[in-house]
């Protein structure tokens, strides 16, 4: 059975940082684009970071740029998302997802895989 599973969503003031991990079971996910989508109520889905299975190519919306760092460790099967500098419209639950295809996750927002989610609030 194929997992993937977040930690480390919470609370945190605005300006402040959290970390967000994903351990992904049940397959090598190191031939896989990995990274994160976020979805806010009444928002659409935004992939928000995304990592190439061969680490070379990495992915961040305008909205993170210079504020996320996405890492992934394939002899693991981890990514992690470092979020840094947040903001209250950073809030939203955060999944990490897996696909084949880089176009799929970055573009269409779509992934074969998914994790539960977690929640990042983030206060003014």
């Amino acid at each position: 059975q194929v997992e993937l599973v977040e930690s480390g969503g919470g609370l945190v003031q605005a300006g402040g940082s959290l970390r967000l991990s994903c351990a992904a079971s049940g397959r090598t996910f190191s031939r896989y684009t990995m990274g994160w989508f976020r979805q806010a109520p009444g928002k659409e889905r935004e992939c928000v970071a995304a990592r190439g299975w061969s680490g070379g190519s990495t992915y961040y919306s305008d909205s993170v740029k210079g504020r996320f760092t996405i890492s992934r460790d394939n002899a693991k099967n981890t990514v992690s998302l470092q979020m840094t500098s947040l903001k209250p419209e950073d809030t939203a639950v955060y999944y990490c997802v897996a696909d084949r295809s880089t176009y799929t996750l970055v573009s269409r927002h779509l992934a074969e895989y998914w994790g539960q989610g977690t929640q990042v609030t983030v206060s003014s």
